[in-house]
């Protein structure tokens, strides 16, 4: 087998492995849901190994979704980190045999403190299985790894189960976008949510023009600055708004008057405008709503305070 055959067959058998779990979904993952759902606390997360490092990104997910989360090691937790659970946490175990030694020495301490105990495993018959308030089984029939010894399948299984469980949180809690903007404030959907047109829209040097400039000097006016428009006023007031679009279309309608035009005759008298406070989707919607590529930020009172470009949005 070449190395691309040994590679199909690894994706092929974690896909495959991945729809074997559906029919192990019952009723044990809703009760999962609805106590994890229900808890005041923290969902704390543990395992050993790899099944320690797919404990880590599901407590990752759970804690960006709406879930507060946190992962402890397992052996940490045996000398001293377990006083990080708290009574209204529940832990999360994960492993694939579910007789995993540390996590069976944890467990005795948990029970004693009555927290509820949920369980990943792949034998519904194991000790940890046994010995949890809930178990979610994920079962699958052998390891990608062409020995059948490395964790590959099963941690695929427990990474995929972990995110089924944050996805079925997500609904219950009706988690919105910009909740998830506020544990990404770094990312670019965060951005989108929170960033404000205050913060993206020019406020110096406006190109303002006058409604009687005749167009051949708009033209050049507006070739010489950043934005290609000029933003029509008279005594502070918006009158209009035009684009080197707008004066190519009065040209090619004019023809030889062209020279006699003013910006007047050929500006759009109802530019579309939003306010500084609006957020980022709002002014995209816009954009791609009246296929326009500036808006003019006016004030409470109508006044210009700024302009928004499309390609300021994008830095």
């Amino acid at each position: 087998m070449t190395s691309i055959d040994i590679a199909e067959k690894c994706l092929r058998d974690e896909a495959q492995a991945l729809l074997d779990l559906i029919p192990q979904l019952d009723d044990n993952f809703e009760k999962v849901v609805k106590l994890i759902y229900n808890c005041t606390g923290h969902v704390v997360v543990t395992g050993v190994g790899k099944s320690g490092h797919i404990g880590a990104k599901v407590a990752a997910t759970l804690a960006s979704t709406g879930t507060p989360s946190l992962y402890i090691n397992a052996l940490d937790a045996l000398h001293g980190d377990l006083g990080m659970v708290m009574e209204d946490d529940v832990v999360l175990m994960i492993s694939n045999s579910g007789n995993t030694d540390e996590l069976l020495r944890i467990i005795a301490s948990l029970e004693e403190r009555h927290l509820p105990i949920v369980s990943m495993t792949g034998n519904a018959d194991s000790l940890i299985a046994r010995h949890s308030d809930y178990h979610i089984l994920v079962k699958v029939e052998r390891e990608a790894c062409p020995l059948n010894l490395a964790p590959t399948s099963s941690t695929t299984a427990a990474l995929a189960m972990g995110d089924a469980l944050a996805c079925a949180l997500m609904e219950e809690r009706r988690f919105k976008e910009n909740e998830f903007a506020m544990y990404h404030p770094g990312g670019s959907l965060g951005r989108k949510l929170l960033t404000r047109v205050k913060d993206v829209m020019y406020t110096d040097n406006f190109p303002i023009i006058s409604p009687t400039m005749k167009l051949s000097e708009a033209l050049l006016f507006i070739s010489n600055g950043k934005l290609g428009l000029g933003v029509v006023m008279e005594d502070d007031h918006i009158l209009g708004i035009i684009t080197d679009g707008d004066i190519r279309r009065a040209v090619e309608g004019a023809q030889s008057n062209f020279l006699n035009l003013t910006v007047a005759e050929a500006m759009t008298r109802t530019p579309k405008v939003i306010g500084p406070d609006a957020k980022l989707t709002q002014i995209q919607a816009m954009f791609r709503k009246h296929k326009i590529h500036s808006l003019l930020v006016v004030d409470s009172d109508n006044k210009l305070v700024g302009i928004v470009d499309y390609f300021a949005i994008m830095n």
